[in-house]
């Protein structure tokens, strides 16, 4: 008997990957849950309703809620949870995405923060002026004050040194990693000519205009290059207006949303993976990517990028714009550099499994359950990275 067996505990987020905008975040979160469910919890994921899918269904011994718009889901999650329309409730999970749904203010239930990432730097990018000023204030005074008591769990130590700025006590911060899927099989090789590759969500903060810039800068040498652009997002028309205004011609290829085994097709296909974003959590598609030897160039400053990332063993990390151009043209033109960090990608990927991430969470849950606080923050890393931990009470430490 696991010790989240009979629980029931419910996801607050405001999306899920039924929605156009899920992303690595939305994986994430239902990789947890799923795996929740397969310990013998019982799990409920409520998120913005989406055209097309149904408010209340039940998708592989999950319950998925569906309601409110990406604005009023907020309150409806609190609407709900006041009025106790999931049922028995032991465990609340508020995701916080930027905007926590204030979870705290309506139930005595215990409450598990889970972020991704701190978005100091995307509010004033996706929501400039006022309204990404209040965004901010929510998430970095009104959010920690009122989670005073809570645990958080983040997806990387990054996120944790990020809470802690915002006042958030590190001993009630637990770590647990992104994992990777077993890779798919896919019928397809390696590109003849040098390719490249980037695969999230199509807004600003992604900063794909730097793979832009960078692939058109790397054509004068390399003529036959290609930048596949995989995702959607409101940004789309943006950066299709901004590759034409480059005169990008046919080197670069907006492939929209894909389906999963295209997807990994195209990973395989690719020489390298250009990951420009702002900001990271963890980097979902670094893993993704590397369990088919396709290493990623991104940035050091994006935070969780600098875990998921070995510099010059599975990946390079750099500083500025010019060396991101540079990064790449060095994997795509030196073949005992790319064959070596194709070999540090696949490595990378097998030292997390989503198994060993949903133990994890298991433990976090029971320990909430028992009125228990996480009470070292690397407790769960060591686990979610492939060994054991006995989680206990505060005053206890780990195995």
């Amino acid at each position: 008997m696991t010790g989240v067996e009979g629980k029931h505990v419910v996801f607050l987020s405001w999306r899920d990957t039924s929605n156009p905008e899920g992303g690595g975040a939305e994986l994430y979160l239902e990789k947890i849950a799923h795996g929740l469910a397969g310990l013998g919890a019982r799990v409920t994921i409520f998120a913005a309703h989406v055209e097309g899918r149904s408010a209340d269904e039940v998708v592989d011994g999950v319950r998925y809620v569906r309601a409110g718009s990406k604005l009023t889901v907020y309150l409806r999650g609190l609407q709900y949870l006041l009025m106790r329309r999931f049922g028995r409730v032991d465990v609340v999970v508020d995701v916080q995405n930027g905007m926590p749904f204030l979870s705290r203010l309506v139930t005595r239930k215990p409450v598990i923060v889970l972020v991704h990432h701190v978005h100091r730097e995307q509010w004033p990018v996706v929501y400039p002026g006022l309204s990404g000023r209040i965004g901010w204030w929510i998430e970095s005074r009104l959010a920690p004050r009122l989670y005073r008591n809570s645990q958080y769990v983040a997806v990387s130590r990054a996120t944790r040194a990020e809470l802690t700025t915002l006042g958030v006590d590190e001993d009630r911060i637990a770590v647990i990693h992104n994992g990777s899927d077993p890779v798919l099989s896919v019928p397809e090789r390696r590109s003849d000519s040098p390719t490249i590759c980037t695969v999230g969500r199509l807004v600003p903060h992604k900063q794909v205009e730097h793979a832009i810039d960078a692939a058109l800068t790397l054509r004068g040498d390399l003529p036959d290059l290609k930048l596949h652009v995989v995702g959607d997002g409101w940004w789309h028309n943006d950066l299709v207006a901004y590759a034409q205004s480059r005169g990008a011609g046919e080197t670069v290829v907006f492939h929209g949303h894909v389906e999963e085994d295209r997807k990994q097709a195209i990973y395989e296909h690719c020489w390298v993976m250009a990951l420009p974003s702002l900001k990271e959590g963890w980097g979902l598609v670094i893993g993704e990517a590397g369990q088919h030897g396709t290493p990623t160039v991104a940035y050091r400053s994006a935070g969780g990028t600098a875990e998921s990332i070995v510099d010059d063993e599975s990946g390079l990390l750099v500083d500025t714009q010019a060396e991101f151009t540079d990064a790449l043209r060095r994997v795509l033109t030196d073949d005992d550099l790319r064959a070596r960090l194709a070999d540090g990608a696949r490595s990378m990927t097998e030292r997390f499994t989503w198994g060993a991430s949903v133990a994890a969470f298991g433990d976090v849950v029971t320990a909430a359950d028992e009125g228990h606080l996480v009470s070292s923050p690397d407790t769960l890393e060591v686990r979610a990275a492939g060994g054991a931990t006995q989680i206990s009470g505060d005053d206890e430490t780990p195995e």
